[in-house]
């Protein structure tokens, strides 16, 4: 029944995201202080995660993750359910090619951008704070920007800059996935190893940043304050620690989602 696939899709959707903010938060957190700090508070991405656990304890590298894990049902099964929709639209064929996959991830991702832009501005908001008394909660800085800016300009601020980095970032994070899975079931068949659903997961992962992280930093500094950064290397300030959460994060991601999928359609046959 079509239904019935929708919502594995959805739930597989839920269960993916939700492993991916469990395992990347962390070096997300370090990602976000990178191109949001203040010139020369830190020195690099390893001089934030060092000042943080020092200064605010381990469990700051946590901060901003109640955001995405109170948003990851609503953003991931909107994402994997927009692709799935994406790719019967761009083809009536089962198998696509890489071209029709990176289309299909650039339409959903497009999709994604309506929830995954409030999400996110409520998470870098909360990573930019640095252990002060004056630090806010998460229902105290949605009440704030909502009071002080609106729905368009408070919850909303950065849609534009997130619905451009979705749309190649997504169609990079598909096309890769696919193209390594495909490399796998070459040797394994239909039915590829977990290690190597986590693999194709984090070469998905990879390329998401590869294809989008300038426009990332933009986003991050739009959300947290009104003024882009200036120069070419800003553009880049905290690549490394995205590039290495994306390893685990991606894998951890198109893993749950893969095998949580499987489980469902072999449970309910759709």
């Amino acid at each position: 029944m079509p239904y019935l696939s929708t919502i594995n899709d959805l739930v597989a959707g839920s269960v993916g995201g939700a492993a991916q903010v469990l395992v990347g938060q962390p070096l997300d957190t370090v990602k976000t202080r990178a191109q949001i700090a203040p010139k020369g508070m830190f020195k690099g991405p390893m001089d934030v995660l060092a000042q943080t656990v020092r200064k605010e304890g381990l469990f700051a590298l946590y901060k901003g993750m109640a955001s995405p894990l109170l948003g990851i049902a609503g953003v991931n099964s909107l994402l994997f359910a927009s692709y799935v929709y994406s790719k019967r639209i761009v083809s009536p064929f089962p198998q696509l090619s890489l071209k029709e996959i990176a289309m299909a991830g650039a339409m959903a991702g497009a999709a994604n951008a309506i929830l995954a832009s409030p999400v996110e501005m409520f998470k870098v908001r909360m990573q930019g704070q640095y252990g002060a008394a004056t630090d806010k909660k998460l229902r105290d800085v949605a009440k704030e920007m909502w009071r002080e800016w609106g729905f368009r300009n408070g919850i909303m601020r950065g849609y534009w800059v997130t619905f451009a980095r979705e749309i190649p970032a997504y169609a990079g994070f598909y096309t890769a996935f696919e193209f390594s899975k495909r490399k796998f079931q070459s040797t394994y068949g239909d039915k590829v190893p977990v290690w190597a659903l986590l693999a194709s997961g984090s070469t998905g992962g990879i390329a998401y940043w590869l294809s989008c992280y300038p426009l990332d930093v933009i986003k991050s500094r739009i959300q947290l304050r009104q003024t882009p950064p200036t120069g070419k290397t800003g553009l880049f300030r905290g690549l490394s620690p995205s590039l290495l959460r994306t390893i685990p994060a991606g894998a951890s991601t198109f893993a749950a989602f893969e095998l949580t999928r499987e489980f469902l359609t072999e449970s309910t046959g759709a």
